[in-house]
């Protein structure tokens, strides 16, 4: 992806969001400091964490939260519309935002895998870039609530993230309430799933 960047601090708090929440292939990498604003001191808490971790170890953390753990999924579209045919057309319009600002998403993720959104907003900035997010402002809530019932540090980068965006009005807290309790929507129509069918219900939310 390539763009001009704005707003320079808020842009690389968010490529370095967008860099910690992939899988670490090669271990943990020299990472700057937390840059300044709203999230620097839950960045700071994750990369006093980060930095002590050996590759192995940090790789198998990674594994269980993200990849065996079905609340704490990093793929968005899923929290507001679970395997409907409604996230296809999600998806797709994430797409069109991408190929709109001239950029490519990865051909091996999805678009609305949480560090390509992310890396994204870092690109675009506090506007169009960062809409995806705000759209998905719930979901992102009950990653980071996911995260933390798990006791992961991965939970202080979802604090940093949140911080960055808009607090949830209440129509938006009551909504995130209940599809913690109900799970994301339904639709029994043979579709292949975007992600692990399981629902986010015994998630403990706090608002």
């Amino acid at each position: 992806m390539r763009a001009k960047q704005a707003e320079p601090g808020r842009a690389e708090t968010f490529e370095l969001l967008a860099t910690l929440l992939q899988y670490p292939e090669n271990g943990p990498f020299a990472v700057p400091e937390a840059p300044d604003g709203p999230a620097r001191e839950p960045l700071e808490r994750f990369l006093a964490w980060y930095r002590e971790q050996e590759p192995f170890e940090l790789a198998q953390h990674y594994v269980r939260t993200f990849d065996l753990r079905r609340r704490t999924s990093l793929y968005l579209t899923y929290y507001l519309h679970g395997d409907t045919r409604k996230r296809g057309m999600a998806m797709l319009v994430l797409k069109q935002r991408y190929r709109a600002a001239s950029l490519t998403p990865p051909e091996d993720e999805l678009p609305d895998y949480l560090p390509v959104v992310c890396e994204f907003a870092a690109l675009l900035g506090p506007g169009a870039g960062e809409a995806p997010l705000r759209q998905h402002r719930s979901g992102l809530e009950l990653i980071r609530a996911g995260l933390a019932d798990a006791g992961s540090p991965y939970a202080d980068l979802l604090e940093a993230l949140c911080a960055l965006l808009p607090e949830l009005g209440e129509e938006e807290k009551a909504a995130m309430r209940e599809l913690a309790l109900e799970g994301p929507p339904v639709e029994e129509v043979g579709l292949a799933p975007f992600a692990p069918p399981d629902y986010l219900t015994g998630m403990e939310v706090r608002v």
